[in-house]
């Protein structure tokens, strides 16, 4: 059978590829691009080295063997050697233009570069008792470069310290704590220097393992329960992400980045527009069941045939309609709470009893509803998708509980809030919202939780009755039977582009 090779070595066949939700035909240009992405790196090794030796005032950096180099979904990290033979490493990590919307929507990398860096300095500054990697420095694709203050000149440095303070007199934010100046030569793609991570390894590598060891999953839900209280102690103004400027000025003026939304601009879906930012929940939840809606429009093999396209448009009908049932008046407007919205098992490096030893990945953290703040969805292993009522429920509900009463416990010893966090948590599980807060977040996932979690709330006979959907799915639109004809004649092209890319193929080297 032939297959074609998609990202981190793995294959798909024909058939799989015309069964999948996602856009295959897409996904496919991947691994070329990938190549080409990599030479580009390997051609710029010079310039790597030099900016890491700049940042870190170092006499010699040597970039690893590209063996070493570490492909993540959306970014690459090159562990860098400072002053070889010496053991002191750290990470260059490099945004994946392929990956994050860059082609279709340019200044994506840029985006979340500045997220990115914002967020490490915000948690620095005011949640220092969670571990993160150090920071020694980032620059833009525009070439503004900031590095710490002990990498310029005495008399650089007191000027920038003397802004610094006539800024906070006048009463203005405060620049960062890296000193910006524009560098010549700075790598065009963007970076950022972290720390390596020295002790610990991924919670992924032992999760699967010791998944029913209960002195380690106490320990893992203690330590996520102090990470997320310490997060909280801060209020912020609105729904957003945290960027900075070129003036090193850190603000909340970006719209909520999740990985999600440069996921869909990848593929030229449009997702929520630049500068987005909310002071009340209903129109953020709104706007996110509007890049469900932009998927259906934009992705071509968005609907597989008519029944399918009556019960997506009948699911996104109610989970408008139904908004009002699962979001609180009371927290309309806040408090908004920094979440790190991909926080999952290989973002969290532990010891071997399952301490938290540091996050990675922050590019994706945002200022949320904090009922938008839920327990992990992957507390039993199983996909968002997957968890079916019986069995699969029955222990994901006792391992949420087992997470809220953590939570609880540890809200009661620190008393650093007013609002008791793991109480509404405890609520949005019991009226339903996490599901309904997953599914809004799961362009895959939002049938399939919609019908297991949500609908069977209201009417479990709906659950299986098709004409409900053939009901309810003409609201969706002005004309939505014409729309659906229209999206099953547009999959059919797509499969067709599909075999025709298999076939070009078979046969081929690259093909097994």
């Amino acid at each position: 059978m032939t297959t074609l090779p998609l990202l981190r070595g793995n294959k798909v066949s024909l058939d799989d590829a015309l069964a999948d939700d996602d856009n295959i035909l897409h996904r496919l240009d991947y691994p070329q691009k990938q190549e080409e992405f990599w030479s580009h790196l390997i051609s710029l090794k010079a310039d790597i080295e030099a900016s890491v030796a700049f940042h870190l005032r170092a006499r010699h950096c040597q970039v690893a063997d590209e063996a070493d180099w570490m492909f993540g979904s959306y970014n690459v990290c090159i562990p860098i050697c400072i002053n070889p033979p010496s053991e002191n490493h750290v990470l260059v990590r490099i945004p994946l233009p392929y990956k994050v919307g860059e082609e279709n929507k340019p200044g994506n990398v840029d985006e979340k570069l500045r997220c990115e860096a914002a967020t490490y300095i915000w948690m620095r500054e005011n949640c220092p008792s969670v571990p993160i990697p150090s920071l020694h420095g980032f620059a833009f694709p525009d070439g503004k470069t900031f590095v710490e203050p002990s990498c310029v000149s005495l008399f650089s440095r007191f000027c920038w310290q003397i802004g610094r303070v006539v800024r906070s007199w006048l009463g203005f934010p405060t620049s960062c704590p890296y000193v910006g100046l524009q560098r010549r030569g700075a790598l065009s793609t963007g970076y950022m220097i972290i720390g390596y991570i020295k002790s610990g390894r991924m919670l992924s590598d032992t999760w699967a393992v010791h998944l029913q060891d209960m002195a380690r999953r106490k320990t893992l839900f203690k330590d996520l329960a102090s990470i997320i209280l310490s997060l909280n102690r801060t209020q912020l103004p609105r729904i957003g992400s945290l960027t900075i400027n070129n003036d090193g000025i850190i603000s909340l003026t970006n719209r909520p980045l999740t990985l999600r939304l440069q996921t869909f601009e990848n593929e030229g879906i449009p997702a929520i527009p630049d500068g987005s930012t909310y002071e009340s929940v209903e129109p953020y939840l709104l706007d996110l069941l509007q890049c469900h809606d932009n998927r259906i429009y934009h992705q071509p093999n968005a609907i597989h045939d008519v029944k399918d396209g009556q019960e997506q448009l009948a699911a996104l009908t109610m989970m408008r309609g139904l908004l009002h049932q699962f979001i609180s008046r009371q927290y309309r407007h806040g408090p908004f709470v920094m979440t790190l919205t991909d926080l999952h098992p290989s973002n969290i490096f532990v010891d071997d009893g399952w301490h938290i030893t540091s996050l990675i990945d922050l590019e994706w953290a945002c200022a949320f509803p904090v009922e938008l703040q839920t327990p992990p969805y992957w507390l039993t292993g199983r996909p968002i998708d997957d968890i079916e009522h019986g069995e699969p429920l029955e222990t994901f509900e006792k391992v949420v509980m087992e997470f809220i009463e953590t939570l609880n416990e540890q809200e009661k010893r620190s008393q650093g809030s007013n609002v008791s966090h793991a109480q509404i948590m405890r609520k949005c599980w019991d009226r339903g919202s996490f599901w309904y807060f997953q599914a809004l977040h799961s362009p895959k996932g939002l049938l399939r939780v919609f019908n297991e979690h949500i609908q069977s709330r209201f009417c479990e006979e709906h659950c299986t009755q098709s004409i409900f959907d053939r009901t309810v799915s003409p609201y969706w639109c002005i004309d939505a039977e014409r729309l659906i004809q229209k999206k099953v004649e547009e999959e059919e092209g797509y499969k067709d582009g599909l075999r025709k890319r298999f076939g070009s193929y078979s046969g081929s080297s690259v093909a097994s």
